[in-house]
C-alpha cells in the first residue's frame, strides 16, 4: 500500500474496512468485499420500519441553549481543521517523496566509477583531459573511439551533489508530522468532547420534557400506545436522536472535509492526472450501483422464497394440537424442507453475483492504479511535469478523497435514524393531552354531598372504537348508599368506574357529580375525592407506609395508623419484622393477596374519600381473607357513597341497592330479594354460583374426612376461573394493569408461609424472561460438525481467500517498485520498468477478480446448505416438544418461525464467510510480516513496535463505544424501572394524582447518566484524538529512522517505502479481522439457542417407538383421581381429582361452566399434556406408559374450532391419516358419512377446491364437517368431540348432529357441549364443577336427582 498517507485512512477507523484500497465515491472498496447478506436484509428491514420522518435536521437541535450553541460552532471549527490535516500532510508527503528520489539518484550518478562532486555539481572525472581531447579528435581517427569514450564527451546535465543531507532531511519532515499529530490530538479531542457535551445536555433536556409529556397524557392515550413501545422509546429512540446529534456531526463535518481538500490538492497539484482518474471512478461506481441493485433483488427473492417455508412453519407450528393428534409430524418436516429448497437456490446466486462484484471491483481498482501510474509517470519522465512527489500528492489526494466520501455516508444514517425517531418522540412532546391530569383549570366545589348520576352515557374504548362498551347507560347514585353493579364480564361495569375517574371522556351522555358534568371540574381535586380499592391493587416497589402515604400527601403516621386498624391491617403489618417499613418488593410481590388489598384499602381510605369505589375488591381472595377484607370494607362504607362491583354474591347482598348490567345497559334494579323474583341476569348468576358452592363445600368435606385434617379449602379455583374469563374479556387497556396472574400468592394464606410461596412464585416469574440472554455461546466445533458434507467448497473456498489476502502485500511491493523506477537515470530502462508494473497490476487485478468469485460462491454454498440443515432440524425438533412447550409465550408460533428465519441463517457467520474472511487476514498478515523482514529486518521491528498502538486505537475506540453503551444503559435502568413501573401502572397514578411525583423522581434519577456523559465526552474526545495522532507518529518515526538506514546502511530508499506500506496495510486487515467478530459471536450465540432447541429432551416424546402397543385396542377409558394444572399457570389447579370411566361403545358427555376443566381432560387423553397426580388408563394400560403415536394413532377429535390447512378438501381429508396412502374411494365414502359429499360436488373444483388459509373460504358447518370426515377416516376407536357444534346456527347444526350420531356408532365416545340438547341421549352425563365430577347418571337419572343438572336444564340457563 502507498505510503504514509494512505496509510492514514487505513487505520483510521481500524476494523471499518481496508481503506487502503478504496477509490469508490459510493463506498470505501472493501465494503464490497464484506457485504453479508445479513446486513443488508437487517438495513432493509430497518428501512421499512422506519416512520415517516417530519423532522427536519436542524429541527434536531430545537432544544438546545446558546451555550449549547456556542459548543457546538467550536466543535464544528475544530472538526473543519482536523479534517484538512490530512491532504496537509500529503504535501509533506509529495516533499519527503522527492527528497528520497533526489538522494537515490544521485548515489546512482555517483556509483559510475567515472563520475566525481565537484564544488556541489556532478561531473566527469578529469573533465580537463576531456576537454582537451577534443579538437583533436575532431580531426582523425573516429574510428578508434568506443561508445564509453562518446559518452563521456557529452556535456552533464547539471544535477547538485553533496547538499542533501538525508538525515536532516527526514529529521525535518519527522518534526512536521509530529506537529501535525500534535494539532490532530488537540483538535480530535474538542470536536468530540464539545459536540458530546452538548448533546448530552440537549438529550437530558429532552428526556425531561418527553417523560413529562407522557405522564399528563390521558388513558385513552395509552390504551392505544403500548407500555413496552413507550419504554423503548424512551431508551432506543432518544439514544438514536443522541447519535444524530452527537459525535457523528463532527465526524461527518471531518470527513467531508477531508473530501473537499483531497480533491482540492489533486486539482492544484496536477490537474491532468486528477481527471484522468475522476473519469475512471464511474465504473466503480457503477459496479457498487449494480450491486447493491442485485443484492437487495436477490436478497428480496430469497426471502420470497424463504417466506413460503416460513408460512408452512407458521400454519404449523400454530395448530400444532391438530398436528398433534392426526400425528403428521413427519410429514409436515418434509412440506417445510421442499420450501426450503428455493431459498437456498436463491441464496447460492447471491453469492455468485456478489462474488462477481467484488471482483469486478478490485480488478477496476488495480486497472486504476495501472492506468493512474502510467500516464502520472509519463507525466514525469517524459514531459517532465511533475515531480514524482507531486505524482503521489495527486494520486493519493483523490484517493483519500474518494475514500472519505465513502466514509461519512454511515454518518447519513444516523442522521436519518435520528430524525426518524425524533418525529414521534417530538410529536409527543407537543401533543396536547385531550383530560390533561396536571392542569389547572376547572371548578373545585366547596361542598360535596356525593350524588353520581349518569346520563344516556355512550362510550367505546378508544382502542377498540368498533366495541360499544356503554350502550345509551342511566344509572343514579345515591350519596351515602352503597350501590352494586353486577352482570356478566364485558357488560361495561368497570368503564362505568372509569368514566366516574374521568379516565375517559364518554361519547354521548354525561356523568355527573351533585348535578355538574364532570368534565367541568379540576381532575385532580376531582380525583381526591375518589378512593378506589381495585380487583388486582398496584403497590409501589417501596414501603408499606410510603405505598400509604401515596394516598394523600403530608398524612401524618396516626392517620396512617387510623387507616391501618379501619382496614383490618393494623395487626399483621405490627407482626412484621420492620412493621411500617417493610418494602413490599416489586409491585407487592412479597404481600399474600389480603394484604394487598387491605394495604391498599388503608391507602384508599388515608384520602378520607366522599366517594369510593370498589372493583371486585375482593375477588382475588380465598375465603379467610375473603372476610377479613369484607369485614373492612363493611367497616369504611358508612356515610360514603360506595360503588362496588363484585362477582361474589356474599359480598353484594346487604348493598343497598343492586343494578344489574348486561350490554353496557342497566337492566335491573332493587335489592337483593325483588332481583331473585325478576328471575333476570341477577337471578342467573345466584344459581350458577350458589350451586357450585354446595358442590365445594360437599367435596371439601368429603376431603377433610378423608384426611382427617380439618376441612379448609380454597375456594380459589372458581373464581380464578371466573376470573380468568372477565380477564380474557377485558379490553387490552386494562389487561396493561394487572399483574400477570400468577403472581397473587397462592390461596393468600396470611403469615409467612405466603412470604415463602409470592417469592417462589416471584423468582418463577423473573426467570424465564432473562432466559434468552444466559445462553452459553456454542462451541464452533459443533457448528462446523454440521457442515461437514461441504468440506470440499470449503476448501476451495478457503483457497481463494488465502490469495485475496495475497494481494495487499503484493499491492505494497509493486507501489514502492513504481517509486524505485524514478531514480533510474537511464530513460530507456525506466520506461520498460513502469511498462512492466503497470501490467503486473493489471494481472493481480484478473486473478483477484477470479478468485473473490471463488471464494464468494464456494462459501455461500457452504453457508445455504449448512443453514437449509439447520432449518429443517429445527423444525424437526420443534415439532416433537410436547404440547406444554408450546403454551409458553416465549414458544408462540410468531417466536419460533422468526427463530427458524433468523437463527438459522445467522449461523452461518460462524463458518462459511468468517472462514473466510480469517484466513484472509492471516494471509494478508503474514505475507505482508515475512516480506518486510526479508526486505530490512531493522526497520520493520521499529514499525511493529506502534502496530499495537495502532491496533489498540481500533480497538479501543470500538472498545470506548460499546463500554460507554454499556454504562449508559445500567445508568438509565434506574431511571428506566421508575419511569416502566409509572407506565405500567398510570391508571393507579391518575387515580391517586400522582403524577408529578413520579415525574419529579424520574427527573432526580437522570442526574447520574448526565454526569458519566459528561465525563465520558472528556474520556472520548481524549481517545479519539490519540486514535488519529498515532499514524502520524508512525510515518514520523518511521522514516527518520528509514532515513537513517538508507544513508548509514545503504538501504535503498523504495524498500523503506516497502515496509512501512506492507506492515500498516496488515495491521488494517488484522482490524477489520477483528471488525468481523459480532457477527461470529451473534452466530455463535444464535447457534447455543439452536443446539438448545435440539438438545432439549421432550416430556412426550412423539419420535420415540417405546411404549407399549397392543392389538385387539377396546376404547375402554378410566380417569382415576387425576389432579392436573397447566405448566404455564402452576397456581391455578384446573383439575381437582377426576373420577369417571367409560366401557367401549358407550358415549360420556361432560357438562359444565367454562374453565371446569371438561376440554382439559380431552387434552390429558390425547396425550398432549400428563396428569400431575392420578392416572389415565386405556383399557387398562397407563397412558405414560403407551407408545404416544399408536395412542393418537386409536383417537379422533373434532374440536369447537376445526383446524384446517391450506390445502384442498381432499388433502385436509387425508390428513386424518398420515401413516398410509389413502384411495380416493376411502375420502369420499368418509365424506359421505360425515354428510358432506353432496356439498363437495356441487363445488366447481370438487374435492381438489383450496379452503383458504385456515379454511377462510368454508362456512362453519362445512368446516366442521370436513373436520368430522377427517376424524373418521382413521377410522378411530375413540371419538372426541370438543363443543363440535357449538359455533354453528340451526340448520347446520342439525346437519353435523346427524353425521356425528353416524360416526359415533360403535365407538367410546366423549362428547363436550354447551347446548343440552345435543347430550341428553348419552349413556353418561356428567356435571363438572371445578375440576372434579359432581353429579353423574344418565338424563332421567339427573332429572330425578334434582340437583346442578336439573337447575341447568330448567332454567335453561346457557352453561357456559
Amino acid at each position: 500500500m502507498p505510503t504514509g498517507s494512505v496509510k492514514l485512512q487505513s487505520i483510521k477507523k481500524l476494523g471499518q474496512e481496508n481503506h487502503s484500497y478504496d477509490f469508490s465515491d459510493e463506498e470505501p472498496a472493501d465494503s464490497y468485499m464484506t457485504v453479508t447478506s445479513s446486513k443488508d436484509k437487517e438495513k432493509g428491514a430497518a428501512n421499512e420500519e422506519q416512520p415517516a420522518i417530519r423532522v427536519g435536521f436542524f429541527q434536531l437541535f430545537r432544544f438546545a441553549t446558546s451555550k449549547d450553541m456556542l459548543m457546538m460552532v467550536v466543535g464544528s471549527v475544530c472538526a473543519v481543521l482536523h479534517g484538512s490535516a490530512q491532504p496537509l500532510m500529503l504535501l509533506v508527503f509529495g516533499l519527503l517523496t522527492d527528497t528520497f528520489i533526489d538522494y537515490d539518484i544521485e548515489l546512482n550518478e555517483l556509483s559510475d566509477v567515472r563520475k566525481e562532486c565537484v564544488n556541489n555539481t556532478i561531473q566527469w572525472k578529469n573533465q580537463t583531459v576531456a576537454s582537451s581531447l577534443v579538437p583533436l579528435l575532431n580531426q582523425s581517427h573516429w574510428s578508434l573511439m568506443d561508445n564509453a569514450t562518446l559518452e563521456v564527451l557529452k556535456p552533464l546535465p547539471v544535477r547538485s551533489c553533496g547538499i542533501l543531507d538525508i538525515e536532516y532531511e527526514m529529521t525535518k519532515f519527522a518534526f512536521y508530522y509530529t506537529g501535525i499529530a500534535a494539532a490532530v490530538f488537540l483538535l480530535g479531542y474538542f470536536q468530540i468532547s464539545l459536540w458530546v457535551t452538548a448533546a448530552a445536555r440537549q438529550i437530558q433536556l429532552i428526556r425531561k420534557m418527553y417523560f413529562g409529556k407522557v405522564m399528563r397524557m390521558e388513558i385513552g392515550w395509552f390504551d392505544c400506545t403500548s407500555v413496552g413501545e413507550l419504554n423503548t422509546r424512551m431508551s432506543d429512540d432518544i439514544n438514536k436522536i443522541n447519535d444524530a446529534i452527537a459525535d457523528q456531526v463532527a465526524i461527518f463535518l471531518q470527513r467531508f472535509t477531508t473530501f473537499v481538500c483531497g480533491f482540492c490538492v489533486g486539482f492544484v497539484k496536477g490537474w491532468k492526472l486528477t481527471l484522468v482518474i475522476v473519469a475512471a471512478s464511474p465504473l466503480i461506481g457503477i459496479g457498487a450501483g449494480l450491486m447493491a441493485m442485485f443484492v437487495a433483488k436477490l436478497t428480496g427473492m430469497e426471502l420470497q422464497a424463504y417466506a413460503k417455508a416460513g408460512a408452512v412453519a407458521d400454519e404449523v407450528l400454530s395448530s400444532i394440537r391438530t398436528v398433534a393428534a392426526f400425528g403428521g409430524e413427519l410429514k409436515e418436516v418434509q412440506r417445510y424442507d421442499r420450501n426450503l429448497v428455493s431459498a437456498q437456490r436463491w441464496g447460492i446466486r447471491k453469492g455468485l453475483i456478489m462474488g462477481f462484484f467484488t471482483g469486478y471491483m478490485w480488478l477496476i481498482i488495480f486497472l486504476c492504479y495501472a492506468l493512474a501510474f502510467w500516464y502520472g509517470s509519463s507525466l514525469v519522465v517524459d514531459t517532465l511535469e511533475y515531480t514524482p512527489g507531486t505524482l503521489l500528492q495527486v494520486f493519493f489526494g483523490v484517493l483519500i478523497a474518494a475514500m472519505n466520501l465513502g466514509q461519512a455516508s454511515p454518518c447519513l444514517e444516523a442522521f436519518a435514524a435520528g430524525r426518524g425517531a425524533a418525529t414521534l418522540i417530538f410529536e409527543t412532546i407537543d401533543r396536547e393531552p385531550e383530560i390533561d391530569c396536571l392542569s389547572e383549570a376547572g371548578y373545585k366545589l366547596d361542598r360535596v354531598k356525593g350524588d353520581i348520576e349518569f346520563h344516556n352515557v355512550t362510550f367505546h374504548y378508544p382502542s377498540r372504537p368498533e366495541v360499544k362498551i356503554l350502550d345509551q347507560l342511566s344509572v343514579a347514585v345515591k350519596s351515602g348508599e352503597t350501590t352494586a353493579f353486577v352482570g356478566p364480564s364485558g357488560a361495561g361495569k368497570s368503564t362505568a368506574i372509569q368514566l366516574i375517574q374521568r379516565f375517559y371522556d364518554s361519547q354521548e351522555g354525561m356523568v355527573t357529580l351533585d348535578g355538574h358534568d364532570i368534565r367541568g371540574l379540576n381532575i385532580q381535586w376531582l380525583r381526591s375525592l375518589i378512593g378506589i380499592v381495585e380487583q388486582e391493587p398496584v403497590l409501589f416497589a417501596t414501603t408499606i407506609a410510603e405505598n400509604i402515604r401515596y394516598g394523600r400527601p403530608g398524612v401524618s403516621m396516626e392517620d396512617i395508623i387510623t387507616a391501618t386498624k379501619e382496614a383490618n391491617a393494623y395487626n399483621f403489618i405490627m407482626d412484621l419484622p420492620q412493621k411500617f417499613d417493610t418494602l413490599v418488593g416489586e409491585g407487592g410481590g412479597q404481600m399474600s393477596g389480603g394484604q394487598k388489598q387491605r394495604i391498599a384499602i388503608a391507602r384508599a381510605l388515608v384520602r378520607n374519600p366522599r366517594i369510593l369505589l370498589l372493583d371486585m375488591a375482593t375477588s382475588a381472595l380465598d375465603n379467610e381473607s375473603e372476610a377479613i377484607v369484607q369485614e373492612a370494607l363493611d367497616k369504611v362504607r358508612m356515610g360514603r357513597t360506595t360503588i362496588s362491583i363484585a362477582h361474589r354474591l356474599s359480598t353484594i347482598k346487604n348493598a343497598d341497592v343492586i343494578v344489574g348490567f348486561e350490554h353496557g345497559r342497566a337492566v335491573e334494579k332493587g335489592k337483593h330479594d325483588d332481583l331473585l323474583e325478576r328471575k333476570g341476569v341477577y337471578f342467573t348468576l345466584v344459581t350458577l354460583q350458589s350451586q357450585g358452592d354446595k358442590a365445594l363445600n360437599e367435596k371439601a368435606r368429603q376431603m377433610s374426612e378423608k384426611d382427617g385434617e380439618p376441612g379448609r379449602i380454597s375456594r380459589e379455583g372458581s373464581y380464578r376461573a371466573s376470573l380468568r374469563a372477565s380477564i380474557r374479556q377485558r379490553s387490552r387497556s386494562q389487561l396493561s394493569n394487572l399483574i400477570p396472574e400468577s403472581s397473587v400468592s397462592i390461596a393468600g394464606e396470611l403469615g409467612p408461609r405466603a412470604y415463602a410461596v409470592s417469592q417462589a412464585d416471584k423468582s418463577k416469574n423473573a426467570i424465564p424472561e432473562d432466559d434468552d440472554e444466559l445462553v452459553e455461546p456454542a462451541p464452533v466445533a459443533r457448528i462446523l460438525k454440521y457442515n461437514i458434507p461441504e468440506w470440499p467448497y470449503m476448501l476451495f473456498g478457503s483457497f481463494g481467500a488465502a490469495i485475496n489476502g495475497g494481494v495487499n502485500p503484493v499491492y505494497s511491493l509493486l507501489f514502492s517498485q513504481i517509486l524505485a523506477t524514478f531514480s533510474i537515470t537511464d530513460p530507456a530502462v525506466q520506461r520498460k520498468e513502469i511498462d512492466s508494473i503497470c501490467l503486473f497490476f493489471v494481472m493481480v487485478g484478473v486473478v483477484s477478480f477470479f478468485t473473490q468469485m471463488l471464494q464468494s460462491y464456494a462459501f455461500s454454498k457452504s453457508g445455504e446448505l449448512l443453514t437449509r440443515r439447520l432449518r429443517r432440524l429445527g423444525f424437526h425438533a420443534m415439532l416433537g416438544q410436547e404440547i406444554g412447550w408450546f403454551d409458553d409465550h416465549r414458544n408462540s408460533p410468531g417466536a419460533l418461525t422468526t427463530r427458524l428465519a433468523t437463527d438459522a441463517s445467522q449461523v452461518q457467520g460462524a463458518t462459511g464467510s468468517q472462514i473466510g474472511m480469517i484466513v484472509n487476514s492471516l494471509t494478508n498478515i503474514g505475507v505482508a510480516v515475512l516480506m518486510s523482514f526479508y526486505f530490512s529486518w531493522k526497520l520493520t521491528l521499529v514499525i511493529l513496535c506502534f502496530l499495537p498502538f495502532i491496533a489498540l486505537s481500533g480497538g479501543f475506540q470500538a472498545q470506548m463505544l460499546t463500554g460507554f453503551a454499556k454504562e449508559d444503559k445500567q445508568a438509565m435502568e434506574a431511571a428506566g424501572q421508575i419511569s416502566g413501573e409509572a407506565l405500567n401502572n398510570i391508571r393507579t397514578i391518575a387515580g391517586l394524582g400522582k403524577e408529578k411525583n413520579f415525574v419529579d423522581m424520574y427527573e432526580a434519577q437522570l442526574d447520574a447518566p448526565y454526569r458519566a456523559a459528561l465525563k465520558k465526552a472528556n474520556v472520548y474526545g481524549a481517545c479519539y484524538g490519540f486514535s488519529q495522532c498515532i499514524v502520524f507518529l508512525t510515518n514520523s518515526a518511521s522514516y527518520r529512522f528509514g532515513g537513517y538506514l538508507v544513508r548509514q546502511e545503504g538501504l535503498h530508499f523504495s524498500l523503506v517505502f516497502r515496509v512501512i506500506s506492507a506492515v500498516v496495510t496488515s495491521g488494517t486487515a488484522l482490524g477489520r479481522a477483528s471488525s468481523y467478530t459480532p457477527d461470529y459471536a451473534k452466530a455463535k450465540i444464535s447457534a447455543a439457542r439452536f443446539f438448545q432447541l435440539l438438545d432439549r429432551v421432550p416430556q412426550i416424546s412423539v419420535y420415540s417407538a417405546k411404549g407399549d402397543k397392543w392389538d385387539n385396542f377396546q376404547g375402554n377409558i378410566d380417569f382415576i383421581d387425576c389432579k392436573f394444572t397447566y405448566p404455564t399457570r402452576p397456581d391455578i389447579q384446573v383439575l381437582n381429582g377426576l373420577n369417571v370411566s367409560v366401557k367401549p361403545g358407550q358415549t360420556l358427555a361432560f357438562v359444565g361452566s367454562s374453565g371446569c376443566g371438561k376440554s382439559t381432560s380431552v387434552q390429558l387423553l390425547e396425550r398432549f399434556y400428563d396428569p400431575d397426580q392420578g392416572r389415565v388408563l386405556i383399557d387398562g394400560h397407563d397412558t405414560t406408559r403407551v407408545n404416544v403415536p399408536f395412542l393418537r394413532s386409536k383417537i379422533g377429535i373434532v374440536s369447537q374450532e376445526p383446524v384446517l390447512f391450506d390445502c384442498s378438501i381432499a388433502e385436509n381429508i387425508k390428513y386424518g391419516d398420515n401413516l398410509r396412502e389413502i384411495s380416493m374411494n376411502e375420502v369420499i365414502s368418509a365424506a359421505k358419512k360425515a354428510q358432506l359429499h353432496d356439498f363437495v360436488m356441487a363445488l366447481p373444483e370438487k374435492y381438489d377446491t383450496n379452503v383458504g388459509a385456515q379454511g377462510s373460504q368454508l362456512s362453519r358447518g362445512q368446516k366442521q364437517r370436513i373436520a368430522i370426515a377427517r376424524a373418521i377416516i382413521r377410522d378411530p376407536k375413540i371419538l372426541l368431540l370438543d363443543e363440535a357444534t357449538s359455533a354453528l346456527d340451526t340448520e347446520s347444526e342439525k346437519t353435523v348432529q346427524d353425521a356425528l350420531d353416524k360416526a359415533r356408532e360403535g365407538r367410546t365416545c366423549i362428547v363436550i357441549a354447551h347446548r343440552l340438547s345435543t347430550i341428553q341421549n348419552s349413556d353418561i352425563i356428567a356435571v363438572m364443577s371445578r375440576g372434579f365430577v359432581i353429579e353423574k347418571g344418565t338424563h332421567d337419572q339427573l332429572m330425578a336427582l334434582k340437583g346442578a343438572y336439573y337447575k341447568l336444564v330448567t332454567t335453561g340457563a346457557p352453561i357456559s
